[in-house]
């Protein structure tokens, strides 16, 4: 009886796994797309809630230019991804609020974990795979990566990051993703989940 007990008090403590994260996520991301109202902004919040932003543009920038940044540059960098990525995941999100979303496997290695589910939209069937991670096996599995049709937004961002350090440098890599971040910030600005999924 206390073996069962500690057991599902273990169970219920234990963070929840890559499939479960990326279950409640979707059904969170749809329920406050449907909802009365919402925003872009508004569903930015709940996507923030799941979606490591900061890991995924350090990703994305690389190990090398990572450590060779100063703390400052790290903080001006991510907090400008994080506003970009917040805004383009929750257009994309209002794209997706419609579709049916199949959960086919998940995968686990040490704290890396992928799932694998299938989008389908209208008679459109997409394979989408989540990639996420965790620092350690007490915290929370959150997603830094995601991948359509065999394209990775991780290295999609690595590929236009690496030719604009070489052709600008960081500060100019900045100030493109400043200048980026502003535009999409302007289009989303008063832009409801509705209107926005036409």
């Amino acid at each position: 009886m206390i073996a069962s007990l500690l057991a599902a008090t273990l169970l219920a403590a234990a963070p929840a796994g890559p499939l479960s994260v990326v279950k409640s996520g979707n059904a969170d991301v749809q329920k406050a797309a449907n909802a009365p109202g919402a925003t872009v902004d508004s569903l930015a919040t709940v996507v923030e809630k799941f979606v490591d932003f900061e890991e995924l543009a350090k990703r994305a920038l690389g190990d090398k230019t990572w450590t060779s940044l100063t703390p400052p540059q790290r903080k001006e960098f991510t907090e400008t991804m994080t506003g970009l990525l917040r805004a383009s995941y929750a257009q994309k999100a209002i794209g997706q609020a419609k579709a049916e979303v199949k959960y086919v496997k998940e995968d686990v290695q040490g704290n890396e974990g992928t799932v694998h589910t299938i989008l389908t939209l209208k008679k459109d069937n997409i394979p989408i795979e989540y990639r996420l991670y965790r620092p350690d096996a007490k915290k929370e599995w959150r997603i830094y990566d995601v991948i359509t049709d065999e394209v990775s937004l991780v290295d999609t961002y690595k590929g236009q990051f690496r030719k604009l350090l070489t052709d600008k440098g960081f500060d100019g890599l900045l100030t493109t993703l400043k200048s980026k971040r502003a535009q999409l910030e302007k289009e989303n600005a008063g832009k409801s989940a509705k209107g926005g999924a036409n």
